[in-house]
């Protein structure tokens, strides 16, 4: 079921600029939130993040200077 979220004491120049972006983007001020905040809602938190990052294998500084070595071609004599 759908939510209703209400903001206070949001500042005029913070309105301000987001009902810029809305219309830039051609939104209306409710339908640019609901957007961001879907797009916000499914990025991962900070430590959702930081531990997917620690899972991951880690490439070795000489492994990237060979593979960048390789992409770069022949140094000049």
């Amino acid at each position: 079921m759908a939510k209703t979220v209400q903001i206070r004491d949001l500042d005029d120049d913070v309105y301000d600029a987001i009902r810029v972006r809305a219309a830039e983007l051609g939104f209306s001020v409710p339908e640019y939130l609901k957007r961001e905040t879907e797009r916000l809602a499914s990025r991962p938190s900070i430590s959702e993040w930081v531990e997917r990052t620690r899972r991951r294998p880690t490439t070795g500084r000489v492994d990237t200077l060979v593979a960048l070595d390789e992409l770069r071609g022949d140094w000049p004599a």
